[in-house]
């Protein structure tokens, strides 16, 4: 039979144990973690349809949990709402270059697509082309210096490149600017994480 001492000390060695291997995968996947991202529908993903395409078409560019990768041999279509389509499952895919075009080709289609111009501004960021990217920002909120989505965004761009005041100017805007309530909610988050 064995003693309280052995059982308590078996009890100290497991609990010692499970807490030194808590912590060391803990921080290998906090240090090991993907850059932050905006959640989707902060970015507007999925929302990029020109106000060319036909009416009623809308619901059908809200994007599921996750995108099926996309084939890089699908056909070219110049259809506005497949060509959304695809760009949206792109920039899900993480396949930048290929978003980046497809938001391109969209922009030359419908040119006052303030959202096109939201969706091609992070795209471009997280290409590593972020003058690019601030400066499409900059133009779709020529279009509509209200646009909600577009402030978050430029807020979120100049975050990441450290430049703190010019994220904190966007992203009081994007608190202040329009009636998303979670566009307020992430604008006042970043707001919280820069003081």
């Amino acid at each position: 039979m064995r003693s309280p001492l052995f059982w308590l000390t078996m009890v100290v060695f497991q609990v010692a144990f499970g807490l030194t291997v808590f912590a060391v995968t803990r921080h290998y996947y906090l240090s090991s973690a993907p850059p932050a991202r905006l959640p989707a529908w902060a970015l507007g993903v999925g929302t990029a349809l020109p106000s060319s395409a036909p009416s009623g078409t809308a619901s059908a560019l809200v994007p599921p949990l996750s995108f099926p990768p996309v084939a890089s041999a699908a056909p070219a279509s110049n259809d506005p709402v497949a060509i959304s389509q695809r760009a949206d499952a792109a920039f899900t895919s993480e396949s930048y270059g290929e978003a980046a075009g497809l938001y391109e080709q969209l922009l030359a289609l419908d040119p006052q697509n303030v959202e096109l111009y939201n969706n091609m501004g992070l795209t471009l960021h997280y290409l590593g082309k972020n003058d690019e990217a601030l400066q499409k920002l900059k133009e779709g909120l020529a279009i509509d210096p209200k646009h909600q989505r577009s402030w978050l965004t430029t807020g979120f761009v100049n975050l990441r490149l450290g430049n703190a005041a010019e994220a904190r100017a966007a992203l009081m805007k994007a608190r202040d600017a329009g009636d998303d309530p979670q566009i307020r909610e992430s604008a006042e988050k970043m707001l919280a994480g820069l003081k």
